[in-house]
């Protein structure tokens, strides 16, 4: 075994002093590379900022034009400039989508008149033209939901099963809230389903993409557009233009139930007065 001797100390202290100014100079040559790396991305973003930046400002349709002019005199002190929501007034509007507007707007339940539980349907204030110049603002500053092309509404020459599976789908997905019958329920908090009654096509696929206030979003993945159509179908060709089976006076289409009721009270009631006529006669 070699000894370890006074000069091999000194051998191997020497080695060592001469070995540090090596790490130093590596360090500091990283050093040097990190800060060139971070000049050359600085350099490479400051020449292609000016573009990004150009990118930003949105070229409007003329269409969106027409309804940017109409947004910033009746939406804008309510959902803010460009649609960015005023805190306590309204809601952003970015992503909403076309769909969104042409719903809210379309049915009038936009401009609201005050704040309340729940936006109420009425007589709209836009007309079509106006409405989807809306739209079409909303969608091009944030986009969003837009709705399909093409009819809305299967034809059942064609497609005959389109009814009654859209009945099975509604019955599933939409009756817990809008009721059998599509007339409409309570909900919580003051809050309520409206009827379906007067809906359009538009209107009614509007809602199931975007779910409006307290509706659920129905999605592609939870409901495709096929499926959409086939509720649509159903709300259209047999909810609505289908004569009610309860008559007058019914009770969400259940049927004569109404009738049968209101005809064994009368009758009753006849019965009771012509026993009592009979007894006092005789």
């Amino acid at each position: 075994m070699t000894s370890d001797t006074p000069a091999r100390r000194r051998a191997r202290v020497f080695s060592r002093r001469r070995g540090a100014p090596s790490r130093a100079r590596r360090r500091l040559g990283a050093a040097v590379r990190m800060i060139a790396a971070l000049a050359l991305a600085g350099g490479v973003y400051t020449a292609f900022a000016p573009g990004a930046f150009a990118e930003d400002t949105v070229q409007l349709s003329a269409v969106a034009q027409e309804g940017k002019a109409l947004y910033d005199t009746s939406c804008i002190t309510c959902h803010g400039r460009d649609g960015q929501g005023v805190e306590g007034r309204g809601p952003s509007l970015i992503g909403v989508g076309s769909a969104s507007v042409e719903f809210q707007v379309g049915t009038g339940r936009m401009p609201m008149t005050r704040q309340e539980a729940q936006a109420e349907q009425k007589p709209p204030q836009f007309d079509d033209a106006q409405t989807e110049q809306l739209a079409q603002y909303v969608q091009e500053l944030g986009g969003g939901p837009e709705l399909p092309e093409g009819p809305l509404v299967e034809d059942i020459k064609t497609n005959p099963d389109a009814l009654a599976r859209g009945g099975e789908l509604f019955r599933v997905n939409c009756t817990s809230c809008h009721g059998f019958g599509g007339g409409g329920g309570a909900l919580s908090s003051g809050k309520f389903a409206p009827g379906l009654h007067d809906a359009t096509a538009e209107q009614l696929y509007a809602a199931m993409l975007t779910g409006p206030q307290n509706m659920p979003v129905f999605g592609d993945n939870q409901l495709t557009p096929d499926q959409k159509k086939q509720i649509i179908t159903y709300i259209q060709l047999q909810l609505q233009q289908e004569k009610d089976p309860g008559g007058l006076f019914n009770l969400g289409r259940y049927g004569p139930s109404t009738e049968g009721m209101a005809i064994f009270l009368v009758g009753i009631t006849l019965l009771v007065f012509t026993s009592l006529w009979i007894a006092g006669k005789s």
